[in-house]
Parts: C-alpha cells; sequence; structure tokens
C-alpha cells in the first residue's frame, strides 16, 4: 500500500479538481436508513373501521316531502311555491308531527344562491324535522363535449 504525501521530485502541485463524493453518499445512506427506521414509529393510528361508501339512489317514498329552490331563490312546496319562509316553517311544522317522520328532499338549482338554500335548510332545522337531503343529478363523468360545453 503506497502512500502519495506530496510533489515527487521536481514536478509541480496541481490542484484536484474532482470532488470526493463518498463521505457524502455515506452520510446521506445514514440519514436514509434512520429515517426508514423511524417512520413506523411516528405514523401511529387509531385503529378503526371506515364504513364503506355505497351510493344508492333514493327511495322514492310517498310520505317524502320535496321543497324545491329555483335560481331566483323562490321556495316551491311539493310543486306550489310558497309565500314566504314563515308559510314554509308553519308546513314543516305540521308534518314534523307525523309518526313517523317523513323526510324532507332538497332540489335546488345549481345556479341558486348558498344563502337561499341555507336559509330553507334552516327554517326545515327550525321546523323540528330531523332528516333532510340533496336531490342531485347523477355523475356520468365529464367528457370533451361536456367540458367543452361547460366552458362556454
Amino acid at each position: 500500500m503506497a502512500m502519495s504525501v506530496g510533489p515527487g521530485s521536481g514536478e509541480e502541485q496541481t490542484v484536484m479538481a474532482a470532488i470526493n463524493t463518498t463521505p457524502l453518499v455515506d452520510v446521506m445512506l445514514v440519514l436514509l436508513i434512520i429515517f426508514l427506521i423511524t417512520i413506523p414509529v411516528i405514523n401511529k393510528n387509531v385503529p378503526v373501521v371506515l364504513p364503506k361508501a355505497v351510493n344508492i339512489p333514493t327511495q322514492t317514498k310517498p310520505e317524502n316531502i320535496v321543497v324545491s329552490v329555483n335560481k331566483d331563490g323562490k321556495i316551491f312546496w311539493k310543486d306550489q311555491e310558497t309565500k314566504n319562509r314563515q308559510q314554509l316553517l308553519d308546513l314543516v311544522k305540521s308534518v314534523a308531527v307525523i309518526k313517523p317522520q317523513p323526510e324532507i328532499h332538497i332540489r335546488a338549482d345549481k345556479e341558486a344562491h348558498y344563502e337561499a338554500i341555507g336559509r330553507v335548510i334552516f327554517t326545515i332545522q327550525r321546523g323540528g324535522v330531523q332528516k333532510v337531503g340533496f336531490i342531485t343529478e347523477p355523475d356520468h363523468g365529464i367528457g370533451v363535449s361536456a367540458a367543452a360545453a361547460a366552458a362556454q
């Protein structure tokens, strides 16, 4: 095993232009091993069984009540326009005492203001009905023609 201590006989000392990456690689490998060992210790979650999501179509029962909100914010109770929220509250209170309590399904126009829908939900909640749901259109995926139509 030979070792070079300095320039030989009459040779000029030159600067070493190459970077020695061996210590850098060693340090990085040690850090990688440390992270691989400590990550499973850090990620402790409470063991729970998550529910499975199933999308079932709404079963329309005769006792279900549909409340519609159009894009202008007008409220319809079973296809009849209500005069104001107080009338809606009276109608909700009248069906809230029925046993079993009917469900109220809200059909809102996609361009209706959130405020109008929120007021309808609040009125239904004040009326005492426990089950409220939204009726939506099924998502069939966005194709090229649907995306082009949405962009216009």
